[in-house]
């Protein structure tokens, strides 16, 4: 059966902020401190070194009923037992993804405008990922999705929309009134010295938007 995840803080991994922790660690903290879902994003590792990642990270967050998605990769996903995976536009076509995954797995889909975020809920994604909203030195290629894009997209689709793309607790509270149900964050969690203190701040302002 498939769960009801709730993506109202939004943690996306990425390895170059440990600076010497380990990731297990600095989850664990996030998770602790109020993160609702995982995904992990490895984009240098081995296929093997990724799948083992994937299935310590799972077994870790288990017992604290938090879905891992692991972004790109639905064979690393289905291998590790995963809850999702996340693909992008230039991913494999979600519509495909959804048929090799089942309908027990959760689907996330990129999206960029409007009509993205239409083909992708037609395709069966389950979630958008809506950005970059804000430029952002983890994906610096990224186009920015406007505010006013991202009210077309709530006003339109079915599925929850959670932003990325340079959310922070600076950035996270001009987003009230625009019917997100969720954040993903990178580097203010990831970057931060003391990741449950900086879940349990962006946390609170999540509260205050939905």
């Amino acid at each position: 059966m498939k769960i009801k995840p709730d993506y109202s803080l939004y943690l996306v991994t990425d390895r170059s902020f440990l600076h010497g922790r380990s990731l297990e660690e600095v989850t664990a903290q996030a998770v602790a401190g109020g993160c609702t879902l995982v995904q992990l994003r490895e984009k240098s590792l081995s296929s093997g070194d990724f799948f083992q990642l994937a299935r310590a990270l799972k077994e870790q967050l288990q017992p604290f009923r938090v879905p891992l998605i692991i972004d790109d990769r639905a064979d690393i996903m289905l291998a590790a037992g995963a809850d999702g995976v996340h693909v992008g536009q230039s991913d494999i076509p979600a519509a495909a993804v959804r048929a090799l995954i089942g309908p027990e797995h959760i689907l996330g889909v990129s999206a960029h405008t409007l009509e993205e975020a239409l083909q992708a809920e037609r395709d069966g994604a389950d979630y958008l990922g809506v950005g970059a909203m804000f430029p952002t030195a983890t994906k610096p290629d990224a186009s920015v999705t406007s505010m006013e894009e991202l009210r077309k997209i709530t006003a339109r689709i079915h599925i929850p929309a959670v932003v990325i793309g340079g959310i922070n607790r600076k950035t996270l509270p001009l987003f009230a009134g625009t019917g997100i149900q969720g954040a993903a964050v990178v580097s203010d969690i990831m970057g931060d010295n003391d990741p449950r203190r900086a879940s349990e701040i962006l946390k609170k302002e999540m509260e205050k938007i939905l």
